[in-house]
């Protein structure tokens, strides 16, 4: 891994990552999609372990979105496939190297013996600390801010909450990512320039990175040029500095 990057050296305490690219990838060397997502599949666990040496302490990554249902059953499948036999695989890695999960998103939808995977990797890592993972499945920007508003007007009806003190840290408290800071810096691969769906509320001051590389491509030495190249940003927050 690059060395060009110390540890908490104004570097992003929160990265989140739009992993795309996996199927192209794929389909560039005669394979099926499904091959190129087993790949990227791989790829988290070096970025994982990648994230102390460079200070990130917590790493966001959308693994799948609501949009993605549109997509082949086949393809569906197989990731509701990966996803269990991922969680089955890297439980007690995850745990051995101190990585807390957590889970974003609408469970309803996905099958009950995947629910209850993520509810077991989320129990055995509560006490980590060393990486925070967090991993969007089902996950929707809109609708995250949809289930958030319901659930916030349902103590305004019952009375528990005056809509007179709703503000911005308000609605934040019914986020998923609500135990969560926001990420400092968001990164797409894959070439595409556009957020998908990601993170609407959270990344409101994100920095944004979007790079031609392909998630399966996507090192520890390119997340480690991304941290770099955050590092030298002038962050202002709408702000002028003195």
């Amino acid at each position: 891994m690059s060395d060009q990057t110390p540890k908490n050296m104004g570097g992003p305490k929160h990265v989140a990552v739009i992993m795309d690219g996996n199927g192209r990838w794929a389909q560039s060397r005669g394979k099926p999609r499904l091959f190129g997502h087993h790949a990227g599949a791989k790829r988290v666990k070096e970025i994982v372990r990648a994230c102390p040496d460079l200070g990130v302490e917590y790493l966001t990554i959308f693994a799948f979105s609501t949009e993605n249902w549109k997509r082949t059953q086949t393809e569906v499948s197989g990731l509701m496939n990966l996803f269990r036999r991922y969680i089955q695989n890297e439980m007690k890695g995850l745990v051995a190297e101190g990585v807390r999960v957590r889970f974003i998103g609408d469970r309803l939808r996905l099958d009950k013996k995947l629910q209850a995977l993520m509810d077991d990797l989320e129990a055995v890592t509560k006490d980590n600390t060393k990486v925070h993972l967090t991993i969007a499945i089902n996950y929707g920007g809109r609708d995250e801010v949809a289930r958030a508003v319901r659930a916030l007007a349902c103590e305004v009806s019952r009375g528990e909450l005056d809509p007179e003190t709703v503000d911005e840290t308000t609605l934040t408290r019914y986020l998923d990512t609500r135990v969560l800071p926001d990420p400092d810096l968001v990164i797409r691969t894959s070439g595409e320039a556009r957020i998908s769906n990601f993170l609407l509320w959270q990344s409101a001051y994100s920095e944004y990175e979007f790079i031609d590389t392909l998630w399966p491509d996507f090192t520890a030495d390119v997340f480690a040029q991304c941290v770099s190249r955050y590092a030298g940003r002038d962050r202002r927050f709408g702000g002028v500095k003195s």
